[in-house]
């Protein structure tokens, strides 16, 4: 993606209602990691559970032992089911996806363009990634991923040939027959060509037909009818007239927010110049983007958690009450808690059945019922929790008369996680090292002192009520 270089404007703080039921889900996921693996745990190289990984969040030196982060998000899949239309899911994406840290040069000379992830794609998809950003030129007779300058791919900036990434893509679709990926392609590249890719990758097969797309903003078939009909990737392009090619015109289906620094100005969510507003309803599916605009390791480690889980919520007072179905992140392992992960889980919660985390959904119960975690051990952060017949009313819903207390140990669990999305807001500040601009923690960062005095205080307050309360 071609962007221009812009500070991050300072953020305004946060009142405490808006994060009180984002904080709440965040101690729900971390209240069901495995006793010897949490999330911010300290750990050996393969100490941590499955979904998670082992490593320090800051690629600086000596910033810290490395610690649990999580890499997965939890499958809607295996919470609600496919039963509902494709619009009423969330998927983690990568910006620039082919884009990876010390990728050889495939054309003879170094790569010195910037990274925007860490593993390969097919690492990505077995990760639970969905969404796949990819800038497509024609170079070398070709079309190549690339990062472009003055519009034009050079052999310092190409990443990977397209047919290669492609390819991929397609061995993880049959190797994974109920998985459904969307691709949204840049697209510097003449008519035909990336559809000549498409066919010599062997995806076209699994290609949902542009004329088969909702019109207007209408819902899209339900997630099983797509799988059962083998409709399991959709492919938009940035430029019109590529129907031919398999490729929908992106701005037709898509809301897409403004990427780079001048999207991630708190307290607003503006739209891509070339999207419809967000809040138009001629559109049923929403893409966020929330990277800044000189890819950062370091950016990324202080942002992808407490401040990308606000953003969520401001978009979606901008989007005509919509979540993402789509969030786009740079370098998506690193956060200092559950990440683009817990973003995307929370995301699907709202959107599915109206619950502060995908976790409390339950295929089959009814929109705002969500299942508490049961007393016993809990699972991993990528497997699904327990069935339990216990249940609580969404905050979207009214309280329920009575709840079902929690161990003790699972308070100690949430009250640790509540201190640990304090302590990312504290160090999230909104400006990258690697971005070459002074910046000022107070005027960059999240507000830490309205966080603590408008809903810190009060969130743990709830939760310990939430586990004691008959």
């Amino acid at each position: 993606m071609n962007h221009q270089c812009n500070p991050i404007q300072a953020k305004p703080a946060m009142g405490g209602a808006t994060l009180l039921p984002l904080l709440l889900a965040a101690a729900a996921i971390a209240a069901e990691a495995e006793a010897g693996a949490l999330v911010g745990d300290k750990c050996e190289a393969s100490g941590c559970g499955a979904g998670m990984r082992c490593a320090s969040c800051s690629p600086l030196p000596g910033s810290g032992p490395p610690v649990c982060s999580r890499t997965t998000p939890l499958d809607p899949k295996q919470h609600r089911g496919t039963e509902l239309p494709f619009n009423r899911y969330t998927w983690l994406t990568t910006h620039n996806s082919f884009a990876i840290v010390g990728s050889a040069s495939r054309t003879g000379a170094p790569i010195i363009a910037p990274p925007n992830q860490e593993d390969s794609i097919t690492s990505q998809l077995k990760n639970g990634v969905r969404g796949l950003m990819l800038d497509a030129y024609d170079f070398q007779n070709d079309v190549w991923l690339c990062h472009s300058f003055a519009g034009k791919c050079y052999n310092f900036a190409a990443y990977q040939r397209a047919v290669d990434v492609l390819k991929e893509i397609a061995l993880f679709l049959e190797s994974n027959p109920s998985e459904v990926i969307t691709l949204f392609v840049e697209d510097y590249a003449a008519r035909g060509s990336v559809g000549k890719v498409l066919r010599a990758s062997g995806l076209s097969k699994f290609v949902f037909p542009p004329a088969k797309m909702p019109k207007d903003g209408g819902d899209w078939p339900l997630l099983k009818d797509m799988i059962a009909d083998s409709h399991r990737v959709l492919v938009f392009s940035s430029k019109p007239g590529k129907d031919g090619d398999g490729m929908a015109y992106e701005w037709d289906y898509v809301l897409e927010t403004q990427y780079g620094n001048d999207g991630l100005v708190g307290g607003s969510c503006p739209k891509r110049s070339e999207s419809r507003a967000m809040d138009s309803t001629k559109q049923s599916l929403i893409l966020m983007n929330f990277f800044s605009t000189n890819p950062s390791q370091l950016w990324a480690c202080g942002n992808n958690s407490a401040p990308l889980v606000a953003k969520l919520k401001t978009c979606y007072d901008s989007s005509a009450n919509r979540w993402p179905n789509y969030i786009a992140v740079d370098f998506y392992m690193r956060s200092r808690g559950g990440g683009a992960p817990l973003a995307t889980d929370v995301a699907n919660g709202r959107l599915q059945c109206g619950c502060d985390s995908i976790a409390y959904c339950k295929a089959g119960s009814p929109f705002g019922r969500c299942a508490l975690p049961p007393k016993t051990a809990a699972t991993s952060p990528a497997a699904a929790p327990p069935e339990t017949d216990t249940s609580i009313i969404s905050p979207a819903a009214a309280p329920p008369k009575t709840m079902t207390p929690s161990s003790p140990k699972k308070v100690t669990i949430a009250l640790e996680t509540a201190v640990t999305v304090r302590a990312e807001e504290e160090a999230s500040t909104g400006t990258s090292a690697a971005d070459g601009t002074a910046s000022s923690s107070s005027s960059n960062r999240l507000s830490t002192s309205s966080f603590l005095s408008g809903s810190f205080v009060p969130s743990l307050l709830l939760l310990i009520s939430l586990s004691y309360i008959n």
